[in-house]
């Protein structure tokens, strides 16, 4: 438990730092690598020998994020852009039937473009000032980047919390045995209170959007306290079917880099497609 909140602390304290640069290049670069790691990280639970497509998974991951960067630049159309990159998979494939299988080649794909893609939500919270003018504000991508990240960390936090002190009742024994009932309604309980706090002072500090009110903030965090905790258990279930413990080592006391962020790839995705949806509702 120790090793894991001093990975802990040190892990936040280098996320503080990373907002730091919230305007600037570096960071999407750093969520690139961040991505590039996970991706690592998916193509070794996959036994991906194949260095060519080991290659190309991983230019795609990091190039995924780094297109929301630069997308108003670039102009890339994206359907010609993947076709390719499945046409050269299947390529590789057929040229190393022996080592390169295509349940490898799919698994390999899917977590090298859908991975990625919802991690590089965090630069298009950042730019819905810009996206949806008349809706938000800079002060408002800010507080979508932190809610994200609280309902996918708190959630884990305090479930795991609650669950050593209260838990009785197994959630999904089959699938992560130590996980309980208790322990998920402490995690969603615990990531509402934050996540109030975290609006009453952007609330109070920077006067974010009508839009996001205290009753959106109940509600999307328990809906997203709720993805959270599925997105776990499927990363859960990869595991599990895979034979391994951790997605990684990086991180001692939490596993890999996609052990710290199973969660938060549903969470990122859901909150953007909320965000989506309300923008085409109201009209911005």
């Amino acid at each position: 438990m120790k090793k894991r909140l001093l990975t802990a602390v040190v892990g936040v304290s280098i996320a503080v730092g990373w907002m730091f640069t919230v305007y600037t290049p570096a960071f999407a670069i750093i969520m690139a690598a961040v991505a590039g790691i996970c991706v690592y990280e998916m193509l070794r639970v996959f036994d991906v020998k194949n260095i060519p497509f080991f290659v190309l998974c991983e230019a795609t991951g990091v190039c995924t994020v780094l297109y929301a960067e630069y997308k108003p630049k670039l102009d890339l159309p994206l359907f010609p852009v993947i076709t390719g990159i499945v046409l050269v998979s299947l390529i590789l494939m057929v040229a190393d039937h022996k080592r390169l299988h295509f349940d490898q080649v799919v698994c390999s794909l899917f977590s090298s473009l859908l991975i990625p893609a919802a991690l590089s939500t965090v630069v298009l919270f950042r730019d819905v000032y810009l996206t949806w003018p008349a809706l938000y504000s800079r002060s408002d991508g800010i507080f979508f980047i932190l809610f994200a990240f609280f309902c996918a960390w708190w959630t884990d936090g305090f479930a795991l919390f609650a669950g050593k002190a209260f838990g009785k009742h197994k959630l999904a024994p089959n699938i992560s045995p130590k996980k309980t009932v208790e322990g998920a309604i402490g995690g969603v309980i615990g990531n509402i209170l934050m996540c109030i706090t975290l609006w009453y002072l952007f609330q109070t500090k920077f006067n974010l959007s009508e839009y996001i009110n205290i009753v959106w903030v109940i509600v999307s965090a328990i809906a997203l306290s709720v993805i959270s905790m599925f997105g776990d258990l499927a990363a859960s279930t990869i595991k599990r079917h895979r034979g391994i413990k951790d997605f990684g080592n990086l991180l001692p006391g939490h596993g890999g880099a996609m052990d710290r962020f199973d969660s938060s790839v549903f969470v990122f995705a859901a909150l953007y497609a909320e965000i989506i949806v309300t923008a085409k509702i109201i009209g911005g």
